[in-house]
């Protein structure tokens, strides 16, 4: 077994060699996005000193998310266990994505529509009046990570803890770089923390009987091809819908609200017609790009659309934010569009992997921007104030707006 800790520190020191310098200063911007379009004329293929390779092309992208020689990366946070499903390849995967999708359908999805309504106004009621707010540490933020609580049936209280936990394992600051044995200590720290918060709720609910009419209640009672989940599995499965449901919808909001802060035609557009938030949210997913890249590894040779040959064993760091702005499959893909049509984006990746939460994420996004444009239509930048982006995902931490 390739321990992951070396994993996770060449794909470290890899993202570093490719984000340095003039690339590092223009994806931690509030618009990167000519900077990739730049890179992909260049070279669609970036090679690093280890070989290991930067794939910015949409069709190498799609060619290699859908080809059965190539294999994904994705770990539970650094540990040598596999995050279920994204962590896993072939039947093994398409097991688990049969047990995961239904789950997640948009019909599924959808009662709780009105539980994201009524939470997006509850925080925006703690800071209307005021006038000015942090609005990613005060809405966008506690607002995903809310739901998710409620979802998985655990406690609203411990909303902090589980916030504190997403800042460990994600380097969220672009400004602090920290080293490689930063990095790694802190997601050891949380590894440790997410395990035994989990293990102590599953062994209270064992222990009275009472699964719980929710998603932890569900995942205890589920089986796999008639066999009961196991412990390692429903833990393996709640890492990686903690990353996905802590993270990605609450620096989608903050790109968004940070976009039409910057853009107040665009925003004038979906305040005269709100009819236009799916496709706003849309073309919104595809230039802001919020879940930047993600990692596979070819098994085999492979011979990419772009005429690259990538040799089996090459790690390859998979740029979505480069292929969303890839001006031969998006006409004029740097100026936005709220009614572009065809937007065939990959936001949300593709392929076997493709993200499986895309319809609550989708909910979420559409209900929670609707109620802030309905409670707060003439918002800014607060004056003095230049943006930084976070790496992957995507976001300004710090997202001070004024209004009135």
């Amino acid at each position: 077994m390739i321990d992951a800790n070396e994993l996770q520190r060449k794909r470290f020191e890899r993202l570093r060699a490719f984000d340095s310098g003039e690339r590092h200063e223009a994806r931690t911007s509030a618009e990167p996005q000519a900077m990739y379009v730049g890179l992909a004329e260049t070279s669609p293929v970036f090679r690093s000193a280890d070989d290991a390779v930067t794939l910015l092309r949409m069709d190498d992208i799609l060619f290699v998310n859908k080809h059965r020689d190539v294999e994904t990366t994705a770990k539970y946070l650094g540990s040598n266990r596999v995050a279920i499903p994204l962590g896993l390849d072939g039947a093994e995967h398409t097991k688990y994505r049969r047990l995961l999708d239904p789950v997640f359908t948009a019909k599924r999805i959808a009662p709780l529509a009105e539980n994201v309504r009524a939470l997006a106004d509850e925080l925006i009621d703690d800071f209307v009046d005021g006038g000015q707010v942090d609005a990613y540490k005060a809405w966008c933020e506690p607002l995903p990570s809310t739901i998710f609580l409620s979802i998985m049936g655990l406690p609203l209280d411990d909303l902090d803890d589980f916030l504190r936990f997403k800042n460990l394992t994600l380097n969220n600051t672009a400004s602090e770089q920290p080293s490689v044995e930063e990095y790694l200590a802190k997601r050891a720290e949380a590894v440790e923390w997410i395990q035994a918060y989990f293990n102590r709720e599953l062994d209270r609910r064992e222990a009275t009987g009472k699964a719980g009419d929710d998603m932890l209640g569900w995942l205890l009672t589920s089986e796999v091809e008639g066999e009961r989940l196991t412990r390692e599995n429903i833990l393996d499965i709640l890492g990686l819908l903690m990353i996905a449901g802590l993270d990605t919808v609450a620096a989608s909001l903050a790109c968004f609200l940070s976009y039409f802060a910057r853009h107040p035609d665009h925003r004038a557009q979906v305040l005269a017609d709100p009819g236009l938030w799916p496709s706003a949210i849309e073309e919104l997913m595809r230039f802001e790009s919020p879940v930047t890249d993600g990692g596979r590894r070819a098994v085999r040779d492979l011979d990419l659309p772009s005429g690259e040959r990538i040799a089996a064993g090459t790690y390859m760091h998979i740029s979505w934010s480069a292929a969303n702005v890839d001006p031969t499959h998006f006409p004029d893909p740097l100026a936005v569009d709220l009614r572009r049509n065809p937007n065939k984006h990959i936001g949300f990746a593709s392929g076997f992997h493709r993200c499986l939460g895309s319809h609550l994420a989708r909910m979420e996004m559409h209900v929670a921007m609707e109620a802030w444009h309905r409670r707060i239509t003439d918002y800014r930048i607060a004056p003095g104030v230049e943006l930084e982006y976070s790496g992957n995902p995507r976001a300004p931490h710090r997202l001070p707006l004024v209004w009135g």
